[in-house]
């Protein structure tokens, strides 16, 4: 019983996406988890996810950053005037709007690290100031249309190398290798667990639980399969998280991150450089809101002064319902992830089932004020 306690409680967020999605998918008469609205429904959510990423190392380290959705903007602004208007390449344009993401990064965690101006009120500062600069840059109008190429970046599809008809094969393949990935990281967490005598979960019910994740990763790419395949930004989705969780969980950084937001006092004693910490967290979340402004851009052909909008407030919230602890230190890349696809299911079935976008607001801002309450209620039980 206290295996099955513990598995619950640790797969809890999973568990209630998978419980909201089979509600959605009955009230909508199966309209959401057509393959077409899955595809639309990561379309929908990409930039998104990819904000909560670095939002999620933000609020970690006990920070949080108002300001990504004016960046995304700004630099969706940049991408238009330099690869539109000046015809500048691809690959060029990608570049130098990665590297004014990094300034603006550095700048604001200049101010925060540095000069110890607290999170809040500079971000605040950077989200009036890069939008203000995102209407005149684009001079209140909207630039359009994008080349193809940069179209790819949201709107294309990973080719099927093996020509398969009415499926794309490679999908299929990329399902069975990612399970087989995931199978093998399983097997050697439960060795290491029980080398070191840590508490394992019960064989019985790991092979429950990985059996599950196993037929929802071939179920999904099926799915996938039998429209266009996987979207590059899923892809490029995939990369991240990967990245982003060896580095949170193997890398000396990632755990001066968690010592950071745990206690900022005993971590700077322990010998943690904590403001060059915050000051690369931000740099971080400045690459990510320039990526995540420009596979927005990509997504609506068109750089948009008004790009961005409440951006920041769905990256957040996708943290909070994720795990994030709003006393910084504890949160993970896969439950942001998960805060992410939770919220976007939320607004897809909501919209299928013709709620209105006010009620819609209001449904969404109950589910944070609850994250957040299981949160604090949580800490209060373990206190």
């Amino acid at each position: 019983m206290g295996h099955i306690k513990k598995v619950v409680k640790e797969n809890s967020m999973i568990i209630a996406l998978v419980g909201i999605m089979i509600y959605f998918q009955i009230a909508t008469g199966g309209i959401l988890l057509k393959p077409v609205n899955i595809t639309n429904l990561i379309l929908q959510n990409s930039y998104i996810l990819i904000l909560a990423i670095g939002m999620l190392l933000v609020i970690v380290a006990f920070q949080i950053d108002l300001s990504v959705g004016s960046v995304a903007a700004v630099v969706g602004a940049l991408a238009g005037i330099m690869i539109i208007n000046n015809h500048m390449s691809v690959p060029l344009g990608i570049a130098i709007v990665l590297i004014v993401g990094a300034i603006i990064g550095a700048w604001q965690g200049f101010w925060i690290a540095y000069v110890r101006i607290p999170a809040f009120i500079t971000t605040l500062a950077g989200m009036m100031v890069f939008r203000g600069l995102t209407y005149v840059a684009l001079e209140g109008t909207s630039i359009a249309p994008f080349p193809k190429s940069f179209q790819l970046m949201s709107n294309g599809f990973i080719p099927d190398i093996f020509n398969g008809n009415n499926i794309n094969i490679l999908t299929l393949v990329i399902g069975l290798v990612i399970t087989a990935v995931y199978i093998v990281i399983e097997i050697k967490k439960r060795a290491t667990d029980k080398k070191y005598d840590f508490e394992v979960t019960n064989i019985v019910l790991l092979s429950f639980k990985v059996a599950a994740i196993v037929i929802v990763i071939n179920g999904f790419c099926y799915v996938m399969a039998r429209y266009k395949g996987l979207p590059n930004v899923l892809v490029l989705l995939i990369v991240l998280v990967a990245i982003y969780t060896f580095i949170t969980t193997k890398t000396t950084f990632g755990r001066h991150i968690y010592a950071l937001g745990g206690n900022e006092k005993a971590a700077r004693l322990s010998g943690v450089k904590t403001k060059w910490v915050v000051f690369l967290v931000f740099v971080n979340m400045g690459i990510l809101s320039a990526l995540a402004g420009m596979v927005f851009a990509a997504r609506l052909n068109s750089a948009t002064p008004n790009a961005g909008v409440g951006f920041e407030l769905d990256a957040i919230a996708a943290c909070f319902i994720g795990g994030a602890s709003t006393a910084g230190g504890i949160g993970t890349i896969m439950g942001a992830m998960i805060g992410g696809i939770f919220m976007g299911v939320m607004n897809n079935g909501m919209s299928l089932m013709g709620v209105g976008i006010d009620w819609q607001q209001t449904i969404k801002g109950m589910v944070l004020l609850l994250a957040v309450a299981f949160d604090v209620y949580s800490k209060s039980k373990t206190a």
